[in-house]
């Protein structure tokens, strides 16, 4: 090996160690998804917390998601549907007349 060949394995190591691992983005639906207005809900496999808090079951795929919205929250009883648009983005339905609303993935804050 050449001294040069020898800098650059040493460059590349340094650089990778300051950068850090990327953070790995799934393709799937599953985590947690913002609103723009504070709204929040959670997915995990088959599970889901809504917006309201409730813990609940629901029809899941990588892309898509749907349940029942529970009693005592807004749309009570009407079907939400889900799909992921991107990594970041999902589109929501909260109930069949009304207006397709799009949520972003969390972003973690810490204070």
């Amino acid at each position: 090996m050449t001294r040069r060949s020898a800098w650059a394995i040493a460059a590349a190591g340094l650089l990778a160690t300051c950068l850090g691992p990327a953070p790995a983005l799934a393709d799937a639906i599953d985590g947690d998804w913002c609103s723009d207005d504070g709204r929040r809900l959670s997915i995990a496999g088959p599970a889901i917390v809504t917006p309201g808090g409730a813990r609940m079951q629901g029809s899941y795929t990588r892309h898509s998601f749907l349940y029942t919205a529970p009693a005592g929250e807004p749309g009570g009883g009407e079907e939400v549907s889900m799909r992921l648009l991107s990594e970041i983005l999902v589109q929501i339905r909260f109930g069949p007349d009304r207006p397709v609303q799009t949520w972003h993935r969390c972003t973690e804050t810490t204070s």
